[in-house]
């Protein structure tokens, strides 16, 4: 994958001192936009993707040693510190549903998921979505669905026990059953393909907004930071309790549209494993999880908020730049509220 395009003046720098080597200035940091939407800074969100892309594949041209190197650790300690503050004054409402008494965990969480007001994006696509939209979905969907699980199975080596016997059963799963076909990110590539899409990893990063960054780099950063791990295990809670559903929905349009049943297997497939991962997610990993250490409950919820704020967020954006007739993908290189038309991707 080559370098993304910058967005500004912090992945400016970024892009050059990842192509040259050279150091990145102290005052890297300082460069960035001093707006109250975090989520919403595409060159915040993009810097930060591009530092934790470091530890998945990384780029084109770069070195792996690059993924350790202590001007760009430190630039992301101050860019997550931006993020993290603001996360947590955006799900502090969700935290707060937090009953340390309540009697059964998973009952709580579950409702605390249900009673979570989002966008209605998949009833759009099941019924409305045009061609040209449902490719930008899947475009969108791309960054983090052709490495799908990889950001939730840093907690393996974290976690001890049934939480992680749970985790691992999981993740099975997700990479596979033992199968390579299998694999979601496999299934996600051919859905891509069946579409008329690129599949290669990371084809699309210089197109999708701020905002769907954000809702992967908060995977990366809970996964990253041991600290964080009950928040990683709140993510995977509620990503998993409000996945099948809409997938469900996501099959109902793309047949309406035409697509292929092969196009439609990715999302089939989610339709049953996630109506069997919600129960070990919230259940086995985070029910356990808060039984054995109850101090990690706030954690746990922060996490499950943290992940369905960001999709809120995204799913609002996606909605919004649809009904005024715009594309919900952004130019190469310009931050995401430029607009302009809907295309097909």
């Amino acid at each position: 994958m080559d370098v993304p395009a910058p967005r500004g003046p912090v992945t400016a720098h970024l892009c050059q001192s990842l192509a040259t080597g050279r150091e990145l200035d102290p005052d890297t940091g300082g460069w960035v936009s001093g707006t109250a939407d975090v989520a919403g800074d595409d060159d915040l969100q993009l810097a930060l993707w591009m530092l934790y892309e470091g530890h998945y594949r990384g780029f084109d041209k770069v070195g792996a040693d690059d993924e350790w190197r202590l001007d760009h650790l430190h630039l992301r300690a101050m860019l997550e510190e931006r993020f993290e503050g603001w996360l947590r004054a955006q799900a502090r409402d969700f935290v707060a549903i937090v009953d340390a008494q309540t009697p059964d965990f998973a009952d709580m969480m579950f409702r605390a998921i249900a009673d979570f007001d989002s966008p209605a994006l998949a009833p759009f696509i099941q019924r409305k979505a045009s061609r040209a939209q449902l490719r930008e979905y899947l475009v969108l969907g791309s960054i983090y669905r052709l490495k799908e699980a990889d950001p939730h199975s840093w907690a393996v080596p974290r976690l001890v026990g049934p939480a992680k016997v749970a985790l691992v059963e999981l993740l099975y799963d997700e990479y596979g059953a033992g199968r390579p076909e299998g694999l979601h990110s496999h299934l996600f590539a051919t859905t891509l393909r069946e579409c008329g899409l690129d599949a290669t990893y990371g084809a699309y990063i210089d197109v999708v907004p701020a905002v769907t960054l954000a809702v992967n780099n908060a995977m990366s950063m809970f996964g990253l930071h041991r600290r964080l791990g009950g928040a990683l295990m709140g993510h995977l809670a509620a990503f998993e309790a409000t996945s099948s559903l809409p997938a469900r929905k996501i099959v109902g349009g793309m047949g309406r549209l035409g697509f292929s049943a092969d196009a439609a297997t990715y999302f089939d497939e989610h339709v049953e494993a996630d109506a069997v991962h919600e129960q070990v997610a919230v259940r086995d990993i985070c029910g356990r999880l808060v039984a054995d250490q109850p101090d990690l409950l706030g954690d746990v919820m922060f996490g499950a908020g943290a992940c369905l704020l960001l999709d809120a967020r995204a799913a609002e954006f996606t909605l919004g730049r649809w009904e005024a007739g715009l594309s919900s993908l952004v130019e190469a290189g310009t931050p995401g509220g430029d607009e302009h038309e809907a295309h097909g991707a």
